[in-house]
């Protein structure tokens, strides 16, 4: 038998050899940050300060905004130049905390205080998470203690870490996986305190013998975690796909996987659960690869969110030539940017610079009913008549066809012999029906 994986998916060009064998290096901002108000799934926090206010380190700098949102943290010490809209990763404007680094990084008082995780209670853990903003770390940014909060702790059975890190190009899960081992484990541990029927799963994807390796010594004694090597396919790490390959469940369509007695986190999310936890540090600091052929010198960086992106270029050497392509994430699900004049959020992952943009050099042709995107969905959905519905306005249809499912992985548009921009239009489906909702609030 093969390593475990699910139906469907590709298989592209990894690109991950660029930046792999690199390093974590700290990089400390210099220039003034900025914090959105909106850098998770949900409601954005309310800004707690005005121009002029003098902030800390670890301050608390947006409030969170009812159930589904997560608060800001301030990664510097310096002065609130303003509070006003600024485009973030994606090109839409978002209110945010402007701050001027005045780089001392004077800390709030209880900063950096540390505590034993076993003599607290999960409501005490579960605060701790909440107040120190964390979210998830694989790209989607939901409130972490929301989703460690289901209706029956009893009935959660199973939590796995996703290590996968499927998309091209990306290393720092890859890194931390290498460099903060420890903290990985200790987060799981901090987790399973929560769900005393759980057993704790970290599925890596077999492209990464070293991580596996060594996580695998670092567990060999823990009766509660398994280290689950699995197949090297895109999206292995998609929530839904990774809990069928490591536990053989299907999480529905109309399911979370709560209901599937799963709970999953990302390998950056349990760091920073252990960071927020036994340390007093809240989620102020991302890992993030830069990389691509247009990067002189690829590499993996240490950031303080609020980080202009171009502070990373300039990082890793700038570039060989002027990139035709700029992206924010990965090559698949990642955002392009029209330049670099964004911050870094929590959920940034990557910058990436290509010298062409493949996709501005493809010409479109009528399809040819292959059915190549079906067969790779990982889905399971039929995405050449979900494409059909959402250029002809036909939400009802879209419905039917179980088009909010999508996952916007982007493989159907990968493996289409036609170039037609399938994953493009579902996701501006999705983002039209978001907003119809919201105006319906």
């Amino acid at each position: 038998m093969g390593l475990p994986t699910f139906k469907g998916g590709i298989h592209p060009y990894e690109g991950k050899e660029l930046s792999e064998d690199k390093p974590v290096t700290v990089l400390e901002s210099k220039g003034e940050m900025v914090f959105p108000m909106s850098q998770h799934i949900g409601t954005p926090a309310i800004p707690l300060v005005a121009p002029g206010d003098r902030v800390l380190t670890g301050q608390k700098i947006g409030e969170m905004d009812g159930i589904i949102s997560s608060c800001v943290i301030s990664s510097v010490s310096g002065t609130v130049k303003s509070v006003e809209p600024r485009v973030i990763a994606g090109g839409s404007p978002i209110m945010s905390v402007v701050i001027e680094n005045d780089q001392k990084y004077e800390t709030t008082e209880n900063f950096g205080t540390e505590r034993d995780p076993g003599t607290l209670s999960k409501e005490e853990i579960r605060n701790l998470i909440k107040e120190a903003g964390v979210v998830g770390l694989g790209g989607a940014g939901f409130p972490t203690y929301v989703k460690l909060s289901p209706k029956d702790d009893a009935a959660i059975d199973t939590v796995i870490v996703n290590g996968a890190e499927c998309e091209p190009y990306l290393t720092s899960d890859y890194r931390m996986m290498i460099e903060n081992t420890q903290e990985i484990v200790k987060g799981l541990h901090i987790v399973l305190q929560l769900f005393e029927n759980a057993r704790g799963i970290i599925g890596i994807e077999q492209n990464k013998p070293e991580a596996i390796r060594r996580l695998q010594e670092l567990v060999v004694d823990e009766p509660r975690i398994t280290i689950v090597p699995v197949k090297t396919k895109y999206p292995q790490g998609w929530e839904k796909t990774l809990i069928y390959s490591v536990t053989g469940r299907k999480v529905k369509a109309d399911m979370i996987p709560a209901e599937a007695g799963c709970v999953v986190d990302n390998v950056g999310t349990m760091v920073s659960i252990y960071q927020a936890v036994a340390k007093g540090i809240p989620l102020i600091w991302r890992t993030i690869t830069v990389s691509g052929d247009a990067i002189l010198n690829p590499g993996n960086y240490y950031v303080r969110t609020g980080t202009n992106y171009q502070e990373l270029a300039d990082a890793a050497g700038g570039f060989k030539e002027k990139p035709q392509k700029l992206i924010s994430g990965g090559p698949m699900m990642g955002q392009a940017l029209s330049d670099l004049n964004i911050p870094v959020t929590k959920v940034s992952s990557a910058l990436l610079g290509f010298v062409e943009d493949e996709k501005a050099i493809q010409e479109t042709t009528a399809c040819i009913r292959c059915g190549r995107c079906v067969h790779v969905c990982p889905g399971k959905l039929v995405p050449q008549q979900m494409v059909i519905a959402g250029r002809n306005g036909d939400k009802d249809r879209f419905f039917k066809l179980n088009g909010m499912d999508c996952c916007e992985c982007g493989c159907c548009s990968y493996v289409c012999p036609a170039k037609i921009p399938l994953t493009e239009t579902f996701i501006q489906v999705h983002r039209n029906v978001s907003m119809a909702g919201k105006e319906k609030v």
